[in-house]
């Protein structure tokens, strides 16, 4: 198995989501072991360039007390001519900067650039938002003074492992205490060192050696003992030349998915727009077309998302199904629910609600078919009530209490852990039955609002404080539409967003503004059709999304599997003959 064979391969993998990053993940790994270029007899062996770096560190006064390779921590068998060493035997200084007396204080407008974590990246330094401190300070912090050929390395925090090369004509500089530097003791070693330490294996180390609580760190007496596989100094610059040509390749490749990726996008965004805007004329056709279309433009979870959200728009816009002359109108439902709400609060049941304020033409969000009306969430349903503000505790015994955690993707899940006594004032009011719908009223502001509906037994669970429970008339309305209606992105950007109100760090929508948020009501009966196509599509996408997940999967296990073989310690030139 060797590179070219991987790169062979590459059409089968190209999808994945990870699979150019992976594959120059894996281009550096096969040069930091020899096995990305051939090796020359002729080379002068590593071993010699060690004893010159020895050399160098005596002369510059610098003691070797780093503790000899011990044959058993050996990482892999090295190719001829490459030597063992490790980071503080090659190197003239490591270590950490420092943080100047007197912290950002004595940042100054120009001067002496003091780089940070964030100007380290690994293809080089980027200045844009760089500190300065004043030549002063730079004197007194001569210890960690950057020169040119400098490794810089980060070694706290998210951004551990990121490793720039100081490049020749940089000018002066310092670090802080978040960034190493890594000076090699021998000029011209400084551009393999850097392609090793961005490699999976020099990466490893690093993480595997972190300290510290909370943010992970890497010290310099550790650093120093990380292992080094030291190829003669000739192989080295035929490494450097291999790997730059294939990142080249790998830039062409990504930029080859992108242009794939954005025209597979263009056309799955125009699909989208002929269904969102829809021709009546044409409408069926687009919708069929799109439907044919969809595998073959969906790569990505995202892509199937927004044709999720265009189902749902569809749906509360009349033009998912097909309108029947003969259904009841809506209207007719909404005066069932009216009378039913009625007997209810003659039961005292319910308390009375004041008369909604009848609905302005400037209100309404949209257009919907004749037959279908526009009308308040309190007309809608039979009522809305609080959830208990008891405390509800862990406990075997007792009644189970949903919270705003409980409500996921349009459904009402549930878990036991905590309960109110079964003789709580506040039940049997407060139980649950099938089909109520629970709303979010209070919770981070991309969930508040969110709508589930009750699958559950009936009288068996209640409900917090912080959810309110909407009631449907199972007569005249499809309890499973109301809840799609209340979790499209439309109603979401028009009755929910605008309505959020800040209380001690959480959002809010209360219950009044609930009551009076419009939804559009078609006929009962298709009512009925609408969740049965929805849940049709629904299952489209579903299957589309676990398609794209296998896909993935199978090509991810087969990068593992070329990359595996790639770097089993066979040496490569050898099986490369033998094919």
């Amino acid at each position: 198995m060797s590179a070219v064979r991987l790169l062979k391969h590459y059409e089968k993998i190209a999808e994945a989501p990870d699979a150019i990053a992976r594959l120059r993940q894996f281009v550096l790994d096969l040069a930091v072991r020899g096995r990305l270029v051939p090796q020359d007899a002729n080379d002068e062996p590593a071993v010699n360039l060690l004893k010159r770096i020895a050399n160098e560190r005596a002369r510059l006064g610098i003691q070797n007390v780093i503790v000899p390779n011990a044959s058993d921590e050996v990482p892999f068998e090295l190719p001829t001519g490459w030597s063992w060493s490790r980071v503080g035997e090659i190197c003239s200084k490591t270590g950490s900067g420092s943080t100047p007396r007197g912290g950002k204080d004595v940042y100054k407008s120009s001067g002496i650039p003091f780089l940070r974590s964030q100007n380290v990246y690994d293809d080089g330094l980027r200045l844009a938002d760089v500190a300065y401190i004043d030549p002063e300070t730079h004197a007194r912090m001569s210890g960690t003074r950057v020169l040119a050929g400098d490794l810089l390395l980060n070694i706290t925090g998210g951004s551990m492992g990121r490793c720039c090369l100081v490049p020749s004509e940089f000018g002066e500089a310092n670090i802080s205490q978040h960034v190493a530097i890594i000076r090699v003791a021998v000029r011209g070693l400084e551009t393999f060192l850097h392609r090793l330490v961005l490699s999976p294996y020099f990466q490893a180390f690093i993480f595997d050696e972190q300290t510290g609580a909370g943010r992970g760190g890497l010290p310099k007496n550790r650093m120093d003992q990380i292992a080094v596989a030291m190829p003669p100094f000739a192989e080295q610059q035929r490494i450097i030349a291999k790997v730059d040509e294939l990142m080249e390749l790998c830039d062409r490749l990504e930029i080859a998915r992108a242009k794939r990726e954005g025209v597979r996008d263009k056309l799955a965004a125009a699909d989208l727009a002929r269904l969102n805007a829809p021709a009546p004329e044409t409408f069926q056709s687009n919708i069929r077309c799109a439907l044919d279309a969809l595998p073959a433009l969906t790569a990505r979870p995202d892509q199937i998302k927004g044709f999720r959200q265009t189902i749902l728009n569809l749906a509360m816009r009349g033009k998912l199904v097909p309108q029947e002359p003969n259904d009841e109108p809506a209207s007719e439902s909404l005066k069932r629910i009216s009378v039913e709400r009625a007997e209810l609060v003659k039961k005292k049941e319910v308390r009375r609600e004041h008369p909604f304020e009848p609905l302005k033409l400037s209100e309404v969000p949209f257009g919907v078919p004749r037959s279908w009306v526009w009308a308040r969430i309190g007309e809608a349903v039979l009522f809305t009530q609080y959830g208990t503000s008891q405390k509800a505790n862990p406990s075997e015994e007792g009644v189970p209490v949903l919270t705003m955690g409980n409500i996921q993707d349009g459904l009402v899940v549930w878990s036991d852990e905590k309960r109110i006594p079964s003789t709580s004032d506040d039940l049997p009011v407060l139980y649950l039955r099938k089909f109520d719908l629970l709303y979010n009223r209070t919770n981070s502001a991309e969930l508040v609002g969110k709508t589930g509906i009750y699958l559950g037994d009936d009288d068996a669970r209640t409900f917090a404080s912080y959810l309110i429970r909407l009631r449907p008339s199972l007569s005249s309305s499809n309890p499973r539409f109301l809840n799609l209606a209340m979790n499209t992105p439309d109603f979401r950007e028009t009755q929910i967003q605008p309505l959020i109100k800040k209380q001690t760090g959480q959002a809010n929508v209360n219950g009044t503004a609930l009551k009076n948020m419009l939804i559009p009501l078609p006929p009962l009966a298709e009512q009925y059709r609408i969740v049965v196509k929805v849940d049709e599509l629904m299952g489209l996408c579903d299957r589309l999304e676990a398609g794209l997940a296998e896909s993935s999967a199978i090509r991810r296990h087969l990068l593992d599997a070329l990359i595996a073989e790639a770097l089993t310690p066979a040496d490569i030139y050898e099986l490369e003959a033998a094919e």
